[in-house]
């Protein structure tokens, strides 16, 4: 009886907010909640009457009450009902459900399109439209997450849920999200615009969203990509058109002023102070500020790889090994740097550097 008035209660705790979705943002968004609660009302219906006639017939027919059990064998009537009914039952659900899913996929007439790419553990977003490209990383201070037991710092309200560079869209346009991921597979979740959709290696899927309202909306990583799966949030705001406008252009010129120059000739110290920058960006989640390694990921202080024959070292960047993911989708002076870095730091006295040129050859 308790988890009976507990049901009964679910839709006024749910309107008090307190048990619910997050509250739609986009039209598949009102959709699925509009559909969740009704499943969850034929649900309950279909509880209250398979209980109410199971425990009238266990109190109305006891023993006690002079009834004696009966024998008896298979009714024709009863196995087509029970056959045909909940058929019915589910005929009626999936209906409205299929509508829902089809919408979701339906991705013509998109307006803006974006390719999210997951990695361990952040999101890469690429503007094919605008020719704009940065990573979204966890900005919520380390000593938040190190509170224990007094120690660190208190969390704040939006802790694991913000990131240093969110998604920036355009209010009222249709977002088509294509989805692919650099090493094991992610899932681009918004809950707010009724979306989700795995990114998977080697694959491109898509999805998408039109944002009803401006604002900052919250969502994260749905799949177990990992150790730091939970450190991987997705943040998007939706801004007016003449802001994601203003903010494209300030992309474009930030992009072409950091852009390296290909005729460059870098110096072995210029790519040490580069490949440092490099590797607190992409590297110091795994391998650790002081190159120790955490879990399955090696130190990099004195290791075979980082203080033997530069071009295995380069290999392993390029392409990956075990649970190191690949990483060519850094540029070449990117690439090159990092290398450098970890090959003259952390005890690491190698000496030697990789240049942009060396890279690029060995992508072919």
């Amino acid at each position: 009886m308790r988890r009976l008035a507990l049901a009964l209660m679910l839709p006024a705790i749910a309107k008090a907010g307190s048990m619910n979705f997050q509250p739609a943002q986009s039209a598949i968004a009102h959709e699925i909640t509009n559909l969740h609660t009704l499943l969850m009302w034929v649900i309950l219906v279909i509880f209250l009457l398979v209980f109410g006639v199971m425990f009238y017939a266990i109190l109305k027919h006891r023993k006690s009450l002079g009834h004696a059990a009966k024998p008896f064998h298979e009714n024709t009537t009863v196995e087509i009902l029970w056959t045909i009914i909940p058929a019915l039952i589910l005929i009626g659900m999936a209906w409205p459900a299929a509508r829902v899913v089809i919408a979701q996929k339906d991705t013509r007439d998109s307006e803006i399109t974006i390719k999210a790419t997951g990695y361990q553990w952040f999101w890469g977003y690429k503007y094919l439209d605008h020719g704009v490209d940065f990573k979204s990383r966890l900005s919520t201070d380390r000593k938040q997450i190190d509170e224990y037991q007094g120690k660190g710092s208190a969390k704040g309200e939006h802790y694991l849920l913000e990131v240093d560079e969110p998604l920036v869209v355009p209010v009222g346009k249709k977002i088509r999200i294509l989805t692919t991921s650099n090493d094991v597979i992610h899932s681009w979740a918004m809950p707010a615009f009724g979306v989700k959709q795995d990114a998977i290696p080697g694959f491109i899927r898509d999805t998408w969203f039109k944002a009803e309202n401006t604002g900052t909306f919250r969502g994260q990583c749905s799949e177990l990509c990992g150790k730091d799966h939970g450190f991987m949030p997705i943040v998007v705001k939706v801004v007016t058109e003449k802001e994601f406008q203003d903010w494209v252009g300030k992309k474009q010129a930030e992009a072409k002023a950091a852009q390296d120059d290909p005729n460059k000739k870098w110096t072995k110290d210029e790519l040490i102070a580069r490949g440092r920058s490099v590797y607190e960006i992409n590297c110091v989640a795994c391998h650790k500020a002081d190159g120790k390694g955490a879990g399955p990921y090696p130190s990099l202080a004195g290791s075979k790889i980082a203080t033997g024959p530069i071009a295995g070292h380069l290999g392993i960047v390029l392409n990956g090994k075990n649970a190191m993911p690949t990483w060519n989708a850094l540029s070449d002076t990117e690439i090159a740097a990092v290398i450098t870095y970890e090959r003259n730091s952390f005890g690491n006295t190698v000496g030697d550097a990789l240049f942009p040129a060396d890279v690029k050859a060995a992508r072919k």
